[in-house]
């Protein structure tokens, strides 16, 4: 009787096991990769690297097609972003877009952070509502200050082509503030937690 119960155990694992082989890694196991620089739930703790907690799936999935194809600029996101297949990538957004966003207080000026909210209100608001909370637009509200700043020098510098729309809304912001129009917004940003 033993010896049967054993066989039968045997043939049930080795049924299971080329399954369990060929099982895909779930997004929380590939997001591991991203942790040393969003954060071990997409959550930034560095100052140069993005949260990615909360982000809408669609926005993460573009960003990482951006990135894969050598359409956006980036330090070294371009070489990882091209080790995943889409169906990965799929499984990770939809993992981060789970995750709670945990932000880190900021130092920043207050008397900017409140012009920015003007020129937010006037000029970002439609796109990134909610003063810029995670949403279809990506995630401004509580960023790390010198990541918007290096994002946003990439989009005017012409390293990262502006999305629909935001190129005439900054410009918009850059002519009725000047030069402070950016920092401005920057602070009001980063002074979300």
């Amino acid at each position: 009787m033993m010896k049967k119960k054993m066989h039968y155990l045997l043939l049930g694992l080795a049924v299971l096991f080329p399954a369990t082989a060929l099982a895909a890694p779930t997004g929380q196991a590939l997001a591991f990769t991203c942790a040393g620089c969003h954060g071990t739930d997409g959550s930034s703790v560095g100052p140069s690297s993005p949260s990615i907690a909360g982000m809408d799936p669609e926005v993460f999935i573009d960003a990482m097609q951006g990135y894969k194809f050598d359409e956006r600029n980036s330090t070294i996101m371009n070489r990882i972003a091209k080790g995943y297949s889409e169906e990965q990538i799929k499984s990770m957004a939809w993992f981060f877009a789970k995750q709670p966003l945990k932000l880190m207080p900021q130092k920043h000026d207050a008397a900017m952070a409140k012009l920015g909210a003007r020129l937010h209100d006037e000029h970002c608001e439609k796109c990134h509502e909610d003063g810029g909370k995670p949403g279809d637009a990506g995630t401004l509200a509580g960023q790390w200050m010198p990541y918007l700043h290096y994002t946003m020098d990439d989009f005017i510098d012409g390293r990262r082509e502006y999305p629909r729309k935001m190129k005439r809304k900054v410009d918009a912001a850059i002519e009725a503030e000047g030069d402070r129009a950016i920092p401005a917004l920057i602070h009001y940003y980063g002074s979300q937690h």
